[in-house]
């Protein structure tokens, strides 16, 4: 059953390339609402934990310490079907073969630096929406 919630990270490079409005811009045309927001700086740990699925991928270690090297803004997204569209609007996660007028092909810098995190089913929207935000902070 498709969930009308979503969450996004606008990743490191892309905030400090001053792209985060721009993208947040891109996301409210394509008809999602923002039920939270958050300006923050992911700490190691919390890197660590929060792509923990991804452990024993060989690129673990450098995704930790890239998604703790600056600043992040974190959005849980509102939308019918919102992770399977979101998923559409933000394109491949390699920016070289996304279509175009999607996000990662506008703002993506390649394929470890792709400008954004999306979820990749319902349940990890909910799981990765909570991790950022408390349940008062979700409108």
């Amino acid at each position: 059953m498709a969930s009308n919630r979503t969450f996004t990270m606008i990743k490191p490079e892309a905030v400090a390339a001053g792209h985060a409005g721009k993208i947040l811009d891109m996301i409210m045309a394509n008809g999602f609402r923002v039920v939270s927001l958050k300006y923050t700086r992911i700490s190691h740990h919390e890197a660590g934990a929060f792509y923990e699925v991804h452990k024993e991928r060989p690129f673990y270690g450098e995704l930790v310490d890239y998604m703790a090297s600056g600043p992040t803004y974190v959005a849980i997204l509102e939308k019918e079907n919102a992770v399977e569209d979101f998923r559409k609007l933000i394109g491949a996660t390699d920016p070289a073969n996304a279509e175009e007028g999607t996000i990662r092909k506008r703002f993506a810098e390649s394929k470890a630096k792709n400008a954004v995190h999306g979820s990749d089913s319902n349940e990890n929207a909910l799981i990765e929406g909570h991790f950022f935000f408390s349940t008062r902070e979700q409108h």
